[in-house]
């Protein structure tokens, strides 16, 4: 299996990389759109600032070589924001994959959410194997609203949605590479997809 992870800058790529070869896969850190194309699955991975990740997707055409892909793609915390139709955030439009929007937690909550949550309401195969209720990492300052592609949430100040899914497009707000067990499971399901 050619498992891609998308190399555009955006940090936390050898966290990802290590918790795949621990599953006994080989990724390969890539931009060259051709070799992202011809994977079996994608990883979207982004840790940083929207609008200027946005900039260098757009920067190497990615954005739109993204949007075209018809394997498994796995987007992860910004990766996932990115999916989404805009984010407040630098006020940066997205890819547009999932029908919502991300907005910035309130004031009343300590910002970033950083540590563990859980997540529930778990609706997809990417599931397969863990509770409901099972904690997740997360960092982020930025939270995707509900909509019809929702797929698991988490209470934060807000209930959010804490992964998406459309067609072959998955989303995880959450780290799964930091997530032990439970994370280590959500990583095998994609594989498996």
């Amino acid at each position: 299996m050619k498992l891609v992870i998308i190399n555009y800058g955006a940090g936390n790529i050898k966290s990802i990389q290590f918790a795949f070869k621990r599953l006994g896969i080989d990724a390969v850190l890539s931009n060259n759109p051709d070799e992202i194309l011809a994977a079996d699955k994608v990883i979207f991975p982004g840790v940083g600032e929207a609008s200027t990740a946005m900039k260098m997707l757009k920067e190497s055409g990615l954005d739109i070589i993204i949007t075209t892909l018809k394997q498994p793609v796995l987007g992860i915390c910004l990766g996932m924001q990115l999916l989404c139709k805009s984010t407040e955030e630098g006020n940066t439009q997205g890819l547009g994959v999932f029908d919502t929007h991300v907005k910035r937690f309130s004031n009343d909550v300590k910002v970033p959410q950083m540590g563990w949550n859980v997540i529930k309401d778990l609706k997809s195969d990417l599931f397969t194997g863990v509770k409901e209720g099972e904690y997740m990492y997360l960092v982020h300052s930025y939270y995707a609203e509900h909509c019809a592609q929702t797929i698991a949430k988490t209470d934060y100040g807000i209930n959010y949605a804490s992964a998406l899914q459309h067609d072959n497009f998955y989303g995880v707000q959450f780290h799964p590479e930091k997530s032990s067990i439970a994370g280590e499971k959500i990583l095998n399901n994609f594989l498996k997809l």
